[in-house]
C-alpha cells in the first residue's frame, strides 16, 4: 500500500482526500501546515498539497521538499485560472499540479503517474547502487523501502552519519551504500573496526605515525584517515573507541585535521565520516561512556537499521538470494527451498539478525543431499553444532520445530557461557549477537549451569 501525505488546511478537504485515495488502495497521513508536512516525509511515497495556506504556501513547501528529497513527487492544487501559480509549483520541483474543482478519476490517475515515477526513480537509485557495490540489495517492504529512501536522501549531502542498528542487521552494507550513492563514490571507501584494534595502536592505526615515534615503529606509516583522504573513512562500532581517542577524533571531524603519533605538525583531510553502532550512544553518553560533544558531532544524520524481526516480510527474498548466492559458491545448481521452510524461516525471531540469517542458510544448502530443500534440511542444519550428550533436544517428533531450535539455541549459549568464564560481552561477540539479545536469551531459558 503507498502512503501519501495530504497538506491542507481546510479538514473537509483532507477527509475529502483521505476517502478517494482510500478508494484506491492508498493510505493518507494528513498535515494541515506546510511546516506540519515537513515533520512527516519519512515513508512517504508522494505528496499532495493545497497552494493557498497560511505561512509557508505550497509552492514554499514544493522548494524545501525537493531540498530534502528530490525524487519525493508533490502535487500541488491550484484553484481555476491559477495557471502561473502551477508554473511556479513546477518549476520549484512539483511533479504536476491540479485545477480545483477536480474530477475524482483524473486525480487519481495523477497521482498514481506520480507514485510510478516515484518507484521508478528508487529503482533507479538502487540499480546504480547495486553496480557501483557489486551485489544485490534485497528487501522491498514498507521498512526497508523507507530505509532505502533515507539512504538515498542522505547519501549526496557531504555531512557525518551515524548508522544505529542491532548486530547482523547490515550496518555494513548501508555505509557502502551512503558512499555508493555519494559524490565520492569515485574515491576510497576505506574501514576501521573501533572494536578489533587495541586502545594503545587505535590512535597509530587511524591518524598515522613517524618513524621512532614508538618501540616497534621502524619505518612511518600513514593512518586510515589519510588513506581515506578525498573519499570516506567508516568507523565501524564507534561505541567502542577508547575515551583518550575521543578528543583526538572530534578535533579532526570539526577542523579537517590530523597529527600523526610522533609527528611535530598536523595535516590537511578531506574526509567524510561514517560511524555505526550497535550501542545506544544517547545512554553511553548519559554513563559517562561516550563524549557529548563527540555523540552530537557524529549524529548530524542518523540512520536507523531495522532488526530482521521487524521485516520479515523480507525474509523470503532474502532467503532466496542467500541460497542462490551459497549454492554457487558451493558449486550447486538450481538449489530450491520449499514454502514450508521458507515459512519456518519467516518465523523465528533470529536476534543475530540478517547474519545469522544467512549462515543458517548457508548451513541449509551445504548439508543438503538434494537440490529440492525442505523442512529436514532446517532440523539437521540447527543441530549440527550439538553433537554432544548434553544438547537438550528431545526425540524426534516429539516436540515442534521452533522448540527443537531453541533447544539447540540453549545448548549452544550454555556452552558458550561455559567457555567465556560467563562474560556476556564475549559470548554474544563469539555467538554474533548483540549483548542486549543475549541478555533477553539468558532471561528466557534461566540458569546456564
Amino acid at each position: 500500500m503507498s502512503r501519501v501525505l495530504v497538506v491542507d488546511d481546510d479538514s473537509g478537504m483532507l477527509l475529502s482526500l483521505r476517502g478517494l485515495l482510500a478508494s484506491h488502495g492508498q493510505e493518507a497521513v494528513i498535515a494541515k501546515s506546510g511546516q506540519e508536512a515537513l515533520d512527516h516525509l519519512d515513508g512517504v511515497d508522494a505528496v499532495i498539497t493545497d497552494f493557498a495556506m497560511p505561512g509557508m504556501d505550497g509552492v514554499q513547501l514544493v522548494r524545501a521538499i525537493h531540498e530534502r528529497d528530490d525524487s519525493l513527487p508533490v502535487i500541488v492544487l491550484t484553484a481555476h485560472g491559477s495557471e502561473r501559480v502551477a508554473v511556479q509549483a513546477m518549476k520549484g520541483g512539483a511533479y504536476d499540479y491540479v485545477t480545483k474543482p477536480f474530477d475524482g478519476e483524473e486525480f487519481l490517475l495523477v497521482v498514481s503517474r506520480a507514485l510510478e515515477a516515484r518507484t521508478l526513480r528508487v529503482q533507479n537509485r538502487r540499480l546504480t547502487a547495486e553496480k557501483v557495490l557489486g551485489q544485490s540489495i534485497v528487501g522491498d517492504g514498507p521498512a526497508m523501502r523507507r530505509l532505502l529512501e533515507t539512504v538515498s536522501r542522505v547519501a549526496p549531502k557531504d555531512i557525518t552519519v551515524l548508522i544505529r542498528g542491532e548486530t547482523g542487521t547490515g550496518k555494513e552494507l548501508i555505509a557502502s551504500l551512503i558512499h555508493a550513492q555519494s559524490q565520492r563514490a569515485s574515491r576510497p571507501l576505506v574501514r576501521f573496526n573501533c572494536a578489533a584494534i587495541p586502545a594503545e595502536l587505535a590512535d597509530a592505526e587511524l591518524f598515522g605515525h613517524t618513524r621512532g615515534a614508538f618501540t616497534g615503529a621502524v619505518q612511518a606509516r600513514r593512518g586510515f584517515f589519510a588513506e581515506a583522504n578525498g573519499g570516506t573513512l567508516v568507523l565501524d562500532e564507534i561505541g567502542e573507541l577508547p575515551m583518550p581517542l575521543q578528543p583526538k577524533l572530534l578535533r579532526t571531524l570539526q577542523q579537517g585535521e590530523i597529527q600523526p603519533v610522533g609527528a611535530g605538525r598536523v595535516e590537511r583531510v578531506d574526509v567524510r565520516v561514517v560511524a555505526s553502532t550497535h550501542h545506544d550512544l544517547a545512554e553511553d553518553v548519559r554513563a559517562s561512556r561516550f563524549r557529548e560533544d563527540l555523540y552530537y558531532r557524529l549524529a548530524v544524520l542518523e540512520v536507523v537499521v531495522p532488526p530482521l524481526r521487524e521485516h520479515r516480510e523480507d525474509i523470503p527474498a532474502l532467503t532466496a538470494e542467500f541460497a542462490r548466492r551459497h549454492a554457487a559458491r558451493f558449486g550447486i545448481q538450481d538449489v530450491r527451498l520449499r514454502p514450508e521452510l521458507i515459512d519456518s524461516l519467516q518465523r523465528l525471531d533470529w536476534p543475530g539478525n540478517v547474519r545469522q540469517l544467512e549462515n543458517a542458510v548457508a548451513r541449509i544448502v551445504a548439508l543438503s543431499t538434494s537440490r529440492e530443500i525442505g523442512l529436514e534440511a532446517l532440523t539437521a542444519a540447527s543441530a549440527a553444532p550439538a553433537t554432544d550428550a548434553d544438547a537438550e533436544a528431545p526425540p524426534e517428533g516429539t516436540i515442534s520445530l521452533r522448540e527443537q531450535l531453541e533447544a539447540v539455541e540453549r545448548s549452544l549459549i550454555r556452552r558458550t557461557m561455559a567457555a567465556v568464564g560467563g562474560n556476556q560481552s564475549e559470548a554474544a561477540r563469539r555467538l554474533g549477537v548483540s549483548r542486549g539479545s543475549l541478555i533477553e536469551r539468558l532471561k528466557k531459558y534461566g540458569p546456564m549451569t
